[in-house]
């Protein structure tokens, strides 16, 4: 028997990312949950308007997407708890730049994507701020066989709900071979 919930979103648990962004000449981070693929190389996020990264990300027309591992939570939790209006975040780690000058990565972080903001969403409280991903970082010791190993990521899930922390499990199956193709009865 199915029980009505009301209109709930139910996509999570998400990848809790760090979004870096260049604001007043420092680098700024904002710990950022609603994230999604719009294709393979089109991602989007979710930024409260009043978020000191918005701003950044408007005025230079880039941002980084910054996937931290879990044993970086207090780090993480803290961007997320601190404006960089009150704080320079950036000191919390050790910083990188790639090919666009005002998307400063955290070389901390197992996985980085620099992107190029390609438009901009308008919502009452927020912006979802679409952009190219222009290139991405990773830390050697999670590639197996020149592929990302994301059990070896140990991302930070979120799950809005219980507004809990969570870790990613094992594969259980393999995608897109066919093993999954007989229904069960």
């Amino acid at each position: 028997m199915k029980v009505e919930l009301g209109a709930k979103n139910c996509l999570y648990p998400l990848p809790i990312t760090l979004v870096g962004s260049m604001v007043n000449g420092e680098a700024n981070y904002s710990t950022i949950a609603h994230v999604g693929v719009m294709d393979l190389n089109t991602i989007s996020i979710s930024v409260s308007k009043h978020y000191y990264t918005s701003s950044g990300i408007k005025q230079h027309g880039c941002f980084s997407i910054n996937i931290p591992s879990t044993d970086q939570v207090k780090e993480t939790e803290y961007c997320g708890l601190v404006s960089g209006k009150k704080a320079n975040k950036s000191e919390l780690f050790e910083n990188f730049y790639g090919k666009l000058a005002h998307a400063p990565m955290i070389q901390e972080c197992p996985i980085n994507m620099e992107c190029k903001l390609t438009q901009t969403l308008d919502f009452p409280r927020h912006h979802v701020f679409i952009g190219e991903v222009v290139e991405t970082y990773c830390n050697e010791q999670i590639l197996i066989n020149g592929r990302l190993d994301f059990t070896k990521v140990n991302p930070i899930l979120f799950v809005m709900d219980n507004t809990g922390y969570w870790t990613l499990g094992e594969q259980f199956a393999r995608a897109w071979n066919g093993e999954t193709l007989t229904p069960t009865q």
